[in-house]
């Protein structure tokens, strides 16, 4: 293999193809960010994925979109022309956003000094659009991926798909790979090989109600135990391993002259590995009263798997460093803490997430794309869907 070829095309042409294309992705992200979709609101989803549809559709892609029950749908797109019989590989997105509707009056789609500033076009409009594009770049070089690329995106990944998670998982366990357009991370773009798996936790305590003056010591007090319980909370936690134990929401009391009867606290765990997300959560589930007459009742757990380095994630890291090598581009690595549907893929297959723009504000008033780097990005996606496949990854 040249330096400048991979996976059997030429990486510069590719590079010049969607350097060409820069107004239309720009074109493109702005307008799939003017149509805005939140989570909350299944019916908006609808005109932004009546976009994608056509785009898909254009490039001969056969589209299928499956309804949600209470969000707006997961699109299905697979090429009309796949071979019978080769593996396939995933693209993954989401068309959602945590804005409400109306964050346009205040926030409108804009570019200045080559950044696109607008609300979802970080997080992560412009993926969506650079999955189309390397598309697009591939077909019109007349070239045929290894793989089948079968394009996912889904309407509910802000809140943890909780309705597309099963066709996720369906679709992981069949693909040989897949890659995740979410951003990329801090100003360099570097790509999320690791992701911290989540967990949320309720902790509901039950006291004796008492006169805080006449009768303190017949009452029991819900929020003196809450006291212990966010201690003992925080104590789980490994700031030098990553686990962070967070007392997010507390309630509790009625009256400062009553011994509470009730209190509650939210939590919100992050942790580095599936192991330790196991440890913590034992010891959550296990917390004992240490307050005479109160009683714990502890509900939750791990929700979202962390995204582990594991040997077929770090082989398909190298493939993706070796692709920016054939295009002259740099690229480096890290961990975040947030969660995405790359981390649910990568315990069925070899996953590489943070593939899409390159920019900052991910659900901040500063949400924006730099354009060029961007740009960049979509030549990286494409030559990796050019990669030569190893099915030994897989395991």
């Amino acid at each position: 293999m040249s330096e400048q070829h991979f996976g059997g095309v030429d990486a510069a042409e590719v590079l010049s193809r969607v350097r060409g294309y820069r107004s239309a992705i720009v074109e493109l992200i702005r307008r799939l960010a003017a149509v805005e979709s939140p989570t909350d609101d299944a019916g908006s989803q609808a005109a932004v994925q009546a976009q994608l549809v056509e785009a898909l559709q254009g490039m001969g892609y056969r589209v299928r979109r499956v309804p949600g029950l209470r969000s707006g749908g997961v699109l299905l797109a697979r090429p009309t022309d796949r071979r019978r019989g080769a593996p396939l590989q995933l693209l993954v997105g989401h068309c959602d956003t945590v804005w409400p509707t109306g964050t346009l009056d205040e926030m409108p789609v804009r570019e200045a000094e080559g950044l696109l500033h607008g609300p979802g076009t970080f997080d992560m409009k412009a993926g969506l659009v650079l999955i189309l594009f390397a598309l697009r770049v591939l077909r019109e070089l007349g070239v045929t991926p290894p793989a089948t690329p079968v394009v996912l995106i889904n309407s509910d990944e802000e809140i943890g798909s909780p309705e597309s998670g099963r066709m996720v998982r369906r679709l992981a366990r069949r693909a040989c790979r897949a890659f995740v357009a979410e951003p990329s991370a801090g100003p360099t773009g570097k790509l999320k090989t690791a992701r911290k798996g989540v967990g949320n936790f309720e902790v509901d305590i039950t006291g004796k109600p008492a006169h805080a003056g006449l009768s303190p010591g017949q009452g029991a007090s819900a929020i003196a135990e809450l006291a212990h319980v966010i201690q003992a909370l925080h104590a789980l936690g490994d700031g030098a391993e990553g686990t962070t134990v967070n007392v997010g929401v507390v309630r509790g009391g009625t009256r400062p002259n009553v011994i509470a009867a009730r209190a509650t606290a939210e939590v919100d765990v992050r942790v580095v590995s599936a192991e330790d997300g196991r440890r913590v959560e034992a010891a959550i589930l296990g917390l004992q009263a240490a307050t005479p007459g109160v009683t714990l009742k502890v509900t939750g757990g791990m929700t979202i798997p962390p995204l582990e380095r594991t040997p077929r994630n770090r082989a398909l890291w190298r493939t993706a460093r070796d692709a920016a090598a054939a295009l002259g581009l740099g690229l480096d690595e890290t961990m975040v803490g947030g969660a995405s549907d790359g981390s649910v893929i990568s315990l069925f297959t070899a996953t590489l997430d943070g593939l899409g723009a390159v920019g900052d504000g991910a659900h901040a008033l500063h949400e924006h794309v730099v354009v060029d780097a961007t740009v960049d990005r979509c030549a990286l996606l494409a030559l990796l869907l050019m990669a030569p496949v190893d099915q030994a990854a897989r395991r």
